[in-house]
């Protein structure tokens, strides 16, 4: 027991010190020390510097290897345009840290989810993937309806439709569904005959709900648990990657 009890605290400590290894970066960004990339929000805001090498995505990695100067010395912006100036900002911040703050990740996590996976950042994907369903209620789920429509996600797709037909009254009557219907009339169509597929199979509403959570694999997580569970994991493949060379 004593030395799991101590593998567990180097585990915490490391935790904490990559933490704040990583909040250098992030700095460094923030104080635009030897930036070499622009990125252009969506909304007319100043560039954002950034570091090539930070960006955790072979698509932005490629966009910027293939744009970012004309010549040695101007450096032309590459345009996000999914993101604002906020959304691009804490894009970064998650790419440099490995974290968003609660604060952030609740106000950006729709913009950030659709952009994950254009840009392909499967971490960040996952992050507010589990995020939003940990935190799903009458007053979201239109919003990850929705999101999970712009990326194509079924089964986040799945347990929206099956969460609203279990809450109808609150989703349905609610000046949200007012609001979506006059933008998106096709996806309240959607969710109409999805209510009526379910209500003739009602006993089964819960349990495909279940199902798809265990499919994604968040039923039970929350979000520290899913950074707690990645740090162990690197942990370990580093562990075996030095029993390896022992």
């Amino acid at each position: 027991a004593q030395p799991q009890a101590n593998q567990t605290r180097w585990i915490d400590d490391l935790k904490e010190k990559r933490v704040s290894f990583l909040s250098g970066l992030f700095e460094a960004l923030k104080e635009e020390t030897h930036t070499d990339a622009l990125l252009k929000p969506s909304d007319g805001s100043p560039c954002i510097p950034a570091h090539r090498v930070a960006t955790r995505s072979e698509i932005f990695k490629d966009m910027l290897e293939t744009n970012c100067f004309k010549d040695d010395t101007i450096r032309v912006p590459i345009r996000v345009p999914e993101l604002n100036s906020e959304e691009l900002e804490s894009l970064l911040e998650f790419l440099y840290n490995g974290i968003l703050p609660l604060e952030k990740l609740e106000k950006h996590v729709h913009p950030l989810f659709i952009a994950s996976k254009k840009y392909e950042i499967p971490y960040l994907q996952e992050f507010c993937q589990c995020y939003m369903l940990n935190s799903l209620n009458a007053s979201n789920v239109l919003d990850v309806l929705e999101t999970s429509q712009a990326c194509s996600n079924t089964a986040l797709q799945e347990i929206a439709l099956d969460f609203i037909f279990n809450n109808a009254e609150a989703v349905v009557l609610s000046d949200k569904y007012e609001a979506l219907a006059a933008k998106n009339p096709q996806l309240c169509m959607q969710i109409t005959r999805e209510f009526f597929m379910n209500a003739k199979n009602e006993k089964f509403g819960r349990a495909r709900v279940m199902g798809f959570q265990k499919k994604i694999g968040f039923s039970e997580k929350s979000i520290s648990d899913f950074q707690a569970s990645n740090v162990e994991e690197e942990m370990g493949n580093n562990q075996g990657s030095f029993a390896s060379h022992m």
